[in-house]
């Protein structure tokens, strides 16, 4: 059961407020973010735009990329290209498709770029917060349909910019990479989606590589308490996994609201974990399966 914060409007779960605030009552209570008066947490009018487009409709892959795919997932393959139009014509990209035998094929495509969406919308209220000095950027994928060569002729595809020195930074299961500044940026990242979803989402599977003025991440998961987010959405189980390994370090800001004691469903792993779909029953339990790359 949620409230309606009495300072910013917002309609949070129980969890997103103090015990103080909470027993004030409904149309009293106020969340962190406005006791503590962080008005940059707050919603903006205008936001920027922190994704990273394909800005071409043509890429090239000749077939040895195809054939010998650079990353591997459990159900999709990784090949290497370049664009051959528009601005990042010369500029490298990947190609993202299915494997034979990929039942979720055809949902998955809407649900992928449904993440990065919500990814999206985190993230620009992140960087808004001045955390960092260098911008948080997504891979925002396009889903493309192959030419040539046979056999991946007609099959979509996701393709996106490349992504130079690639790292994992956590998983969808509450694992984490805590050495060294960036990584914990991340954790705080995946601590604040959940803070400034009123408790609704967990950005997590944070992986991507490190340049100059930005970091450019790609394949969010995005976990809900609905389920809403596809095979990689592991629900309630996968929030409180998270924050039941997670520890706050410098980069988080002590009003965010997390849940009161999680408890531990998951084991922490470097891979992503996909939810397998049951039929419901009265005592029937997800299903968990996992994988590691990219997917």
């Amino acid at each position: 059961m949620g409230r309606v914060c009495a300072g910013c409007g917002r309609d949070l779960l129980h969890a997103s407020y103090t015990s103080n605030q909470w027993h004030k009552g409904s149309g009293f209570s106020r969340c962190p973010n406005c006791v503590h008066g962080h008005s940059s947490d707050t919603p903006a009018t205008q936001q920027p735009d922190s994704g990273r487009y394909n800005h071409s409709i043509t890429a090239s892959f000749d077939s040895h990329a195809l054939d010998n795919p650079f990353e591997s997932g459990s159900f999709r393959w990784v090949a290497r290209g370049v664009y051959t139009a528009g601005p990042r014509s010369g500029q490298a990209c990947v190609v993202k498709w299915f494997k034979k035998g990929a039942v979720f094929e055809a949902d998955y495509f809407a649900l992928d770029i449904k993440a990065v969406g919500r990814a999206l919308e985190i993230v620009n209220r992140f960087n808004g917060l001045n955390i960092i000095n260098k911008t948080v950027k997504f891979n925002v994928p396009a889903v493309w349909v192959l030419d040539k060569p046979a056999p991946q002729a007609g099959q979509r595809a996701l393709v996106e910019p490349f992504i130079q020195n690639y790292t994992k930074f956590n998983s969808n299961t509450g694992w984490t990479d805590d050495l060294g500044p960036w990584p914990q940026v991340m954790q705080a990242l995946s601590h604040f989606s959940y803070h400034i979803s009123g408790g609704n989402n967990v950005l997590c599977d944070l992986q991507g590589g490190i340049y100059r003025h930005e970091i450019v991440l790609s394949d969010p998961v995005i976990l809900s308490r609905t389920r809403d987010f596809g095979v990689t959405d592991l629900g309630p189980e996968g929030i409180a996994s998270f924050f039941s390994y997670h520890d706050c370090n410098k980069y988080c800001r002590p009003d965010w609201s997390k849940p009161a004691n999680p408890q531990r469903h998951l084991n922490p792993i470097p891979g992503t974990t996909m939810i397998r779909r049951t039929v419901p029953t009265a005592t029937s339990r997800p299903m968990y399966t996992r994988y590691y790359g990219n997917g």
